[in-house]
């Protein structure tokens, strides 16, 4: 109950309903803050509780500064919590865990159970193995099944054995797509009242739910895990950047332009760890299905959240996609009552403002390796032709040529490098693969498979390319994976299925896929060219991430592109096509083809979307969304309040992170004679960190793998094999672009052993593995941007699991450095304007930090003192941001905090 110091508590009559609320203009201020922040006010009237939540507190967010920087801590509750299968299985194999420990330490395992909703989405599952043909999504889906029978069994298991924990199965649809269309409540209902659904997510584009006026964000699956069991979010109240929108889009430009333009903006801007809200005249004029488009790409951006306030556009969207009158007509109470209804011609006060004129965007795509990286489209294939330059042997790192000239690979006439390759396909035709082939073209993500006014574009431009009797190049991998079983409804009932099929685009699933790096392999022919001739090949993808290494490990370049786009290229076949002045190919004529001749019109699209789309789709797709399939109600599974662990499993197995663990903490220490396991560059994300795509069979993974009897073709991805931590501690910094500069030359998951004489090259699992023998401590130094990317927890927790307890680098991605507190990891910053380049450091020195043991007494120091046996000394920022931060650290990590805190209950 809340301690109502500002009796706020008062009743809202919806119809025949009435709700307890919680009333905003009961605090002083209320009325001038953001949308958002309106949204974490509420939440601290009605879960105050006079100790972590105090009057002060709701005061403080009344009172808020535009101007000021972050700095009063406070304590966000979450409606509920969202998850997707590859974070998902982890969090349901830690709650199992923590079950087994809770019984052991002598406390009540019935205490372990989420206390808000949670609801896990089987979406990044399916491998596009199969592609081009009429059944390639059976085929995939019953691949999918062999692979992951344990897993699925394991989370059937967790549907039943936990309260409030619901499971959306395999072929349904993406976790962020599904959230919008059915999950998500805008209001919330529960015991009577009623208040604004909030949400954490184990995957960072949860913010997708942000086009619908719910804030919630990606976390740690270990902070998700600790919301599920009641524990608030520890936060700072941040700072809001209003952008704001005005006019609209052009003629022939997308939602994906738009949200490429935006990224661009606001990465520039730099928005990390704030809010990010739209408002203004433009902002009515965009469609939610837009709203949603550009709510997803927040990580990309780098903010915290990236929220449009509800308005009738959310109720229109909330009405088409089957909620109930009732719910519609209790948002519209609800908002307007709190203030929280959209007004395009308020100015709320605002730390930051920029502006967007709709009508300015350009059609656009993103790469080679960044989703930041915007392209004008009609600049493209010149700027291709200065990218790839970095991606051949003909110049190394620096962008010098590494061997004469007269030795470098030729050159086209167009100027870009060139290495021409006859390939012969299973059918003996033979064609020509270069630097630049489009191999992989794939309509994919809930970035744009959300939005059907992209999705009707693009099978728009199929049929049109059918009728002038072009077809996808027969070296471009294809596929279609949209977000639910909508998307293929309506193109069912507008005709156009039968087109997409023609040009290749047929459906391999309904899941992540290709932006997840389940784009499956190449063509043999085509990957063995690839690898034979080191070809840097190209994918582009209708996804969010475009990351080095991310979307298939023969591909070196990737493109963001809006779905039409994707279309267009596989026709062309080659990133070196300008597609705005060159023609796609030739019609049955012999007449040139060009993207103009098959683009749609923005009438031809909003007449199928219009004609093609209905409430009763959505209805039918989500009538009896969780009970899944026959091949998911057959699953046999084990019944009990804890899970009985197969000693045999290659994919479940019961991590260590409460061994040894007693009621009483152990006092933090000092680090002392570390040696460093990596030193990093600048922008490594979680996906260079954290184990992700395919496991090879010379990798420490793919060697376990096969110890334990696993064949080659079972090895599956690593995301399906999250639930074994001997796996994922692997597979840590095991990316195949890693590069570590204390192992130069190399590129993968190397580094150096200096438990050895010399310290020989040397896979960073086996050194990892050496180094926790020899009982010495590990560091990682690394640069800008450390961490950014996906909410992954296994980058933390494959981090301390390898031994490493401090992490040292000029800045962080806020999910990745509230996740290394999580597990253990202490992150530090090295001072303004200093780098380990700067400071001399090689990392083959031996590391100490002290001042970290002042943690024990209750208070965090600002810096601490980090020193080498070479001389170099420096004062690290201690980047435990908040109180709720430092309790976790000197607990040894979050669930061990969450567990003792729930028997002392």
């Amino acid at each position: 109950m809340s301690a109502n110091s500002f009796d706020a508590r008062s009743t809202l009559q919806v119809g025949d309903e009435s709700y307890e609320i919680f009333r905003l203009d009961k605090v002083e201020g209320s009325a001038r803050l953001p949308y958002s922040l309106k949204v974490l006010l509420e939440n601290l009237l009605r879960t105050e509780d006079g100790a972590n939540i105090t009057a002060d507190h709701i005061r403080a967010l009344g009172g808020w500064d535009s101007q000021a920087q972050p700095s009063q801590e406070i304590q966000f509750t979450p409606a509920r919590v969202i998850m997707q299968d590859f974070t998902g299985v982890p969090c349901v194999v830690d709650l199992a865990t923590m079950r087994e420990a809770v019984k052991e330490l002598g406390g009540d395992a019935a205490k372990i159970n989420p206390l808000a909703p949670a609801e896990l989405v089987i979406d990044h599952s399916v491998i596009a193995d199969k592609f081009g043909t009429n059944d390639a999504f059976k085929q995939n889906v019953d691949l999918e099944y062999g692979r992951n029978k344990e897993r699925y069994q394991f989370l059937r298991w967790g549907q039943t054995a936990f309260d409030e924990f619901k499971v959306v199965p395999p072929g349904t649809g993406i976790v962020h797509q599904v959230n919008i269309e059915h999950l998500a409540r805008v209001v919330m209902v529960r015991d009577g009242k009623a208040y604004p659904d909030t949400l954490v997510g184990t995957d960072s584009h949860t913010t997708m739910v942000n086009g619908l006026g719910v804030l919630g964000w990606g976390v740690g699956g270990i902070e998700a895990e600790a919301a599920m069991l009641g524990q608030p979010v520890s936060m700072l109240i941040p700072r809001v950047v209003g952008f704001k929108l005005t006019g609209e889009l052009q003629p022939g430009t997308t939602a994906t332009d738009l949200v490429l333009t935006i990224t661009e903006m606001l990465r520039k801007h730099g928005v990390v760890g704030k809010f990010v809200e739209f408002y203004g005249e433009g902002v009515a004029a965009t469609s939610l299905a837009n709203r949603a488009t550009i709510g997803n790409m927040s990580p990309e951006f780098g903010s915290t959240a990236a929220i449009f306030p509800v308005d009738d556009e959310t109720l229109n969207y909330m009405r088409l996609t089957g909620r109930s009158d009732q719910q519609v007509a209790l948002v519209e109470a609800y908002a307007k009552a709190q203030g929280l209804w959209l007004d395009p011609k308020a100015e709320p006060d605002f730390s930051e403002k920029l502006e967007l004129d709709l009508s300015t965007v350009v059609p656009s795509i993103a790469g080679p390796k960044r989703p930041q990286d915007r392209i004008v489209l009609a600049n493209a294939a010149e700027q291709f032709k200065q990218d790839v330059r970095n991606y051949v042997d003909s110049v190394d790192e620096a962008g010098q040529e590494s061997f004469p000239a007269s030795d470098a690979p030729a050159v086209a006439p167009n100027g870009a490098p060139s290495n021409p390759v006859q390939v012969t396909a299973p059918d003996g035709t033979t064609y020509e693969l270069d630097h630049g082939a489009v191999t992989v073209a794939a309509i994919t993500s809930c970035t744009n498979t959300s939005n059907p006014y992209v999705m009707v574009a693009a099978a728009l431009v199929a049929k049109k390319a059918v009728e002038k009797g072009l077809t996808r190049k027969p070296w471009v991998k294809t596929t279609l994976a949209p977000g639910s079983k909508v998307v293929t409804d309506y193109f069912e009932k507008a005709g156009l299925t039968p087109y997409l099929d023609k040009v290749g685009f047929n459906l391999v699933g309904y899941g992540c896929t290709t932006c997840i790096g389940n784009s499956g392999p190449l063509p043999e022919e085509v990957s063995k060219a690839v690898n034979d001739h080191d070809l840097a090949v190209t994918s582009v993808l209708s996804g969010n991430r475009n990351f080095e290494g991310r979307i298939n490990p023969d591909v070196k370049m990737n493109y963001l592109a809006s779905p039409p786009l994707v279309v267009a290229y596989a026709l062309a076949g080659s990133m070196k096509v300008d597609i705005t002045r060159e023609a796609l190919g030739t019609d049955t004529d012999g007449n040139p083809v060009y993207l103009k001749d098959i683009w749609p019109s923005e009438a031809e699209v909003n007449d199928v979307v219009a004609n093609a789309i209905g409430e009763d789709m959505f209805a039918k797709s989500y009538s009896d969304v969780f009970a899944g399939d026959a091949q998911w109600q057959a699953l046999p599974i084990p019944t009990g309040d804890t899970f009985e662990w197969d000693p045999e499993s290659t994919y479940v197995r019961k991590p260590p992170y409460f061994e040894g663990m007693t009621m009483e903490t152990t006092p933090v220490e000092d680090i002392a004679g570390a040696r460093v396991l990596a030193k990093l560059g600048d922008s490594v994300t979680t996906d260079h960190i954290s184990p992700a795509g395919a496991i090879k069979a010379d990798t420490p993974a793919g060697k376990y793998l096969t110890e334990h009897g696993v064949e080659r073709r079972d090895f599956n991805s690593y995301g399906s094999r999250r639930g074994n931590h001997e796996v994922m501690i692997r597979g840590t910094f095991a990316n195949i672009r890693l590069r570590n500069q204390i192992a130069p030359g190399t590129e993968g998951g190397y580094t150096r052993d200096f438990t050895q004489d010399g310290g020989p090259v040397s896979f960073i699992y086996d050194a990892s593995q050496n180094y926790q023998a020899a009982g010495i401590p590990l560091v990682v130094l690394a640069g800008k941007e450390y961490g950014s990317g996906s909410s992954r927890d296994w980058a933390a927790k494959g981090t301390a699991l390898l031994g490493v307890k401090a992490v040292i680098a000029e800045s962080y991605e806020r999910i990745h450095r509230s996740n290394l507190i999580g597990m253990g990891v202490l992150p530090l910053q090295f001072p303004e304007g200093r780098t380990a380049a700067s400071l001399g450091l090689t990392g083959e020195e031996t590391f100490s930090i002290s001042g970290v043991t002042e943690l024990n007494n209750g208070t965090t120091p600002r810096t601490v003192k980090v020193t080498t046996d070479t001389g170099v000394e420096f004062d690290a920022v201690v980047r435990i941001d908040t109180p709720g931060e430092a309790d976790y650290y000197r607990n040894g990590g979050i669930m061990q905090y969450v567990l003792r805190s729930l028997i002392r209950k």
